[in-house]
């Protein structure tokens, strides 16, 4: 229980940290992109949603989980096409789009608490915020996601 407890509470080390990010070949560049798109991609469903479950108001509608799909879908490839414009290149489709999709269903379209829909901006600038502790969770959280995206740019 012990082990278990110190993999997500205890800080690392910064040398620790360092070391981590080079030996799994984390470049800072493609760390500070792929926050550029997970963070475009948040702010582009959070301006364009027009509904939750439990406000209706002029603004407001009730979204079916096919809404909620077809809203991420066109969140995504709107992301994906304006990160293309600048010569950035990502597959359309593969596990980062699952990554993404099965995150903001959980913690966005089928939340009912604005208190944690509103927690996926600190996610992300935690997550990709090369200066704060890390904990050995943060690490494997920045590595699946990392490796994910780095998987599914196109060179």
């Amino acid at each position: 229980m012990d082990n278990f407890l110190n993999y997500i509470t205890k800080n690392l080390d910064p040398e620790q940290v360092d070391i981590w990010f080079r030996v799994n070949n984390i470049i800072p560049e493609k760390m500070e992109l792929y926050y550029d798109l997970s963070y475009s991609l948040y702010l582009l469903i959070r301006t364009t949603y027009l509904g939750y479950d439990d406000d209706f108001s002029e603004t407001k509608v009730k979204m079916t989980p096919e809404d909620n799909q077809n809203h991420f879908d066109w969140c995504w490839n709107k992301t994906i096409e304006n990160f293309k414009k600048e010569n950035i290149n990502f597959e359309l489709k593969g596990e980062h789009y699952d990554y993404f999709l099965n995150l903001f269903v959980e913690i966005y379209y089928t939340q009912s608490k604005d208190v944690v829909r509103n927690s996926i901006d600190l996610f992300f600038n935690d997550l990709f915020n090369r200066d704060k502790p890390f904990t050995q969770v943060d690490l494997d959280l920045v590595f699946n996601i990392y490796k994910s995206l780095d998987k599914n740019l196109i060179i």
